[in-house]
C-alpha cells in the first residue's frame, strides 16, 4: 500500500480550495468607468448624479450604471469607447468644479471581496493605466528659500542691535543698507556665522547707504534644485504608497521633470488629486495694528504683510513670516475636536520649528495667530482645440484665534472639513513637496492599447500548457494525466497568491509563467523516470511508486532551489519589468513543487492504493 498521510489528503484539498477561491476573481474582467470627485465647495451628490445622466442624455452616451459611494461617483459603460467619450464630455461640462477622471471599476462580486479576494492589476502594457509627466516648479521653492533667509538675517540683526536701514530682495540677493561702516562690518561677521551659504559683498544703496548684498551662489543654486527633486521624489513615493498602487514607476527625467506611471490603479482621480496637490499649512501672525480699510481701498500693503481672505470672504492681513509650515511636520492624524465636535489636523512639529512656536507663544499671549491653508490644484484648460495642463493656487486664513497659552510641539489645527482634514494628514504625514509641481503631459493607457499584448500573453500561455500536456500524456500515459491535473492546479495557485498579494502583472510576468509551466513539469518527469527505473529493476508497482517519489526528491529539490536563488538575485538587484518576471518565477517555482510533489502523490495514491497491480500505466 502507498504510504500517504490522510492529513495530507486535507492538506492538498484545502490548497486547491483557497487556490481555486482566490483565482476566481480573475474571471470577472474590470468595467470601463468614469470616476467623479468634488470638493469642499462642490460635494458629490445626489443632484449631481441627476445632472451628470442629463450631461450623458445629450452627448448620447448609455451607462451601465451609476453609484455613488462617499464623495466620489462612478458611472460604468459598456465599453472603452463608449467610456472615453462620456469623460470628454463630463468633463467638458462639469469644468473647474469636479475632478474627473477614466477609471476601470471591479466586477468581482462583493462575497469575494470581502474575503479578500480580487482580480490581479494588469500593467500598462497589459491594461493601460495613469502616466503622468510632472514639471517641478523650483522658482517656487527658491522664493520662499529667499524669504526665509531675509527673514532670519532681520530677526539676527534685531537680536544683536545692530543698525540698518532696510532690507530688500532683489533677485537671488538680499539688500542690506546700514548706517555706519561699524554697522555693516558687525553685520557681515553675524550673517556670515549664521548663513555659510550666502556670499557677502559690499555695497552702496541708493541714499548712499553702505550696503551689503546676501548673494546665493550658482553651486548652492544646483544643489537646492538637486535637493528639490530628491525630495519630490521621496514624497511622491509615500503618497503612491498611501494609494496603495502596485509597482508603480516614479523615477527623475531631465533636470527637473519627474515621471509617474500608476500600473493597475483602482482610482485615477484620487491619484490625480494627491499626486498634483501641495496642500499645506502654514502658521502666521496676525498684525492686530494693519488699517484693514485702508488697504483694501489703497491696494498698499506693509512690505512685510500680506493681504488674506477667510473662508467666510473676510479680509485679514498677516505678517509674511512664517513661524512654522507644513514642511516641519513630523506627524500629522485627522480627528474630532473632544470639546466642540469640529474635524481637527492633530500635528506635531519638529524640534526647530517647535522651539520658533514656543517662543512666538511666550512673546505674544493675548495676540492673534491665523492658520493659512494653501492648496495648488492642478487643472486642464481648453486653449485652441488643445489640452493646456495649469495650476491654481488657493489661499485662504481657515482659522485664527488669539494665542491663551505658550505650546510648541504638539497642537490641533480646526477650520477644515472632514474630508480636507484627512486629505491634510494625509498629505503632511506622506510628506509636503519640496516644490509645487505641475502635470505637464497626463495620459490615460486604456485596456484597447494591451489589447493585443493580452491576447498574445494568454496565446503564449495557453499553447505553452497545451503542447506541455500533450507531451506529457502521450510520453508518460496516466503517470502523465495525473502531471497534467497538477500543472493546471499549479497554474491556478499561481493566479491565486499573485492574486493575493495584488502583484501587478506584465508582459514579462506571463513570461514568467509560460517558463513556471515548462519547468514544473520536469519534477514530475524525474518522478516518472525513477518509478520507471524501480520497475525494470524488479520492484513491485506499489514500491516503485514510493521509491520514485522518495528518491527524485532531492534531485527536485536541488534543482528548485538553484532555480529560486536565481529569481531571488533578479528580485533584490533587478527593477521594474525584470523584477516583475523574478517574483513571478519565484512563485511558480514554490507552487510547482507543491503541485508536482505533493499533489500529483495525492492523485496517485487515491488510484492505486488499496489495489493488487501488475504493471503500471508509465
Amino acid at each position: 500500500m502507498i504510504d500517504f498521510p490522510r492529513w495530507k489528503y486535507w492538506l492538498v484539498l484545502a490548497v486547491l480550495l483557497f487556490g481555486i477561491l482566490y483565482a476566481l476573481p480573475n474571471a470577472f474582467r474590470p468595467q470601463a468607468a468614469v470616476q467623479i470627485q468634488g470638493s469642499s465647495t462642490h460635494p458629490v451628490t445626489s443632484a449631481l448624479t441627476q445632472r451628470v445622466g442629463t450631461i450623458l442624455q445629450k452627448a448620447d452616451v448609455r451607462s451601465v450604471d451609476t453609484t455613488l459611494q462617499d464623495d466620489r461617483l462612478l458611472v460604468r459603460f459598456t465599453n472603452t469607447n463608449t467610456q472615453l467619450k462620456a469623460y470628454t464630455a463630463l468633463r467638458d461640462a462639469l469644468g473647474e468644479d469636479y475632478v474627473v477622471a477614466v477609471n476601470l471599476a471591479s466586477s468581482v462580486p462583493h462575497w469575494l471581496r470581502a474575503i479578500g479576494a480580487n482580480a490581479m492589476p494588469l500593467g500598462l502594457d497589459l491594461q493601460g493605466g495613469v502616466h503622468f509627466l510632472m514639471q517641478v516648479d523650483a522658482h517656487a521653492v527658491l522664493d520662499q528659500q529667499m524669504q526665509r533667509y531675509m527673514d532670519d538675517v532681520r530677526d539676527s540683526l534685531r537680536a544683536k542691535k545692530i543698525d540698518y536701514d532696510r532690507i530688500v530682495r532683489r533677485g537671488n540677493s538680499i539688500h542690506v543698507e546700514f548706517k555706519t561702516a561699524a554697522a555693516r562690518e558687525a553685520g557681515r561677521a553675524l550673517i556670515a556665522r549664521n548663513d555659510s551659504a550666502l556670499t557677502l559683498v559690499n555695497g552702496t544703496g541708493g541714499d548712499g547707504n553702505l550696503a551689503l548684498d546676501a548673494t546665493l551662489g550658482p553651486a548652492e543654486l544646483d544643489k537646492i534644485e538637486t535637493s528639490i527633486i530628491h525630495q519630490n521624489l521621496s514624497t511622491l513615493r509615500n503618497r503612491v504608497n498611501a494609494l496603495g498602487v502596485s509597482e508603480p514607476v516614479i523615477q527623475q527625467q531631465g533636470a527637473t521633470r519627474i515621471v509617474v506611471e500608476l500600473p493597475g490603479v483602482q482610482d485615477t482621480a484620487e491619484a490625480k488629486k494627491i499626486l498634483g496637490a501641495t496642500a499645506t499649512i502654514e502658521y502666521h501672525a496676525v498684525d492686530q495694528s494693519a488699517d484693514t480699510p485702508q488697504i483694501l481701498k489703497t491696494g498698499i500693503v506693509p512690505p512685510e504683510d500680506k493681504l488674506y481672505y477667510t473662508r467666510d470672504g473676510r479680509p485679514i492681513v498677516l505678517k509674511k513670516k512664517i513661524i512654522a509650515s507644513g514642511d516641519e511636520m513630523i506627524d500629522a492624524s485627522a480627528g474630532f475636536d473632544q470639546q466642540s465636535g469640529q474635524p481637527t489636523v492633530n500635528v506635531e512639529l519638529d524640534s526647530a520649528a517647535a522651539a520658533r512656536m514656543f517662543d512666538f507663544t511666550s512673546k505674544n499671549i493675548g495676540k492673534q495667530m491665523a492658520v493659512l491653508y494653501i492648496e495648488r490644484i492642478p487643472e486642464v484648460k481648453k486653449v485652441n482645440g488643445k489640452d493646456v495642463h495649469t495650476a491654481k493656487t488657493k489661499e485662504e486664513v481657515i482659522n485664527h484665534a488669539v494665542i491663551q497659552g505658550v505650546f510648541s510641539k504638539n497642537f490641533q489645527t480646526t477650520g477644515l472639513t472632514q474630508s480636507e482634514a484627512q486629505s491634510l494628514s494625509l498629505l503632511l504625514k506622506s510628506g509636503s513637496l519640496a516644490a509645487p509641481m505641475n502635470i505637464v503631459e497626463e495620459r490615460v493607457i486604456g485596456p484597447s492599447l494591451g489589447q493585443q499584448n493580452i491576447e498574445k500573453g494568454l496565446l503564449s500561455v495557453l499553447l505553452g500548457l497545451g503542447l506541455v500536456l500533450v507531451a506529457a500524456a502521450i510520453y508518460y500515459k496516466l503517470f502523465g494525466l495525473v502531471a497534467d491535473i497538477a500543472l493546471v492546479l499549479n497554474l491556478v495557485l499561481l493566479v491565486a497568491v499573485l492574486s493575493l498579494f495584488q502583484a501587478t502583472l506584465t508582459m514579462p510576468g506571463i513570461a514568467g509563467i509560460v517558463l513556471t509551466l515548462g519547468m514544473a513539469i520536469d519534477a514530475n518527469v524525474l518522478i516518472c523516470e525513477r518509478v520507471r527505473e524501480e520497475l525494470r529493476n524488479g520492484s513491485t508497482p506499489l514500491a516503485a511508486i514510493r521509491a520514485g517519489y522518495e528518491k527524485a526528491w532531492a534531485t527536485i529539490l536541488d534543482a528548485n532551489v538553484t532555480h529560486l536563488l536565481a529569481a531571488f538575485g533578479l528580485m533584490t538587484f533587478g527593477s521594474g519589468s525584470i523584477r516583475g518576471f523574478a517574483i513571478t518565477l519565484a512563485v511558480g517555482i514554490l507552487t510547482s513543487m507543491f503541485t508536482s510533489v505533493t499533489v500529483t502523490h495525492a492523485i496517485t495514491a487515491l488510484i492505486h492504493g488499496g489495489r493488487k497491480l501488475k504493471t503500471l500505466s508509465v
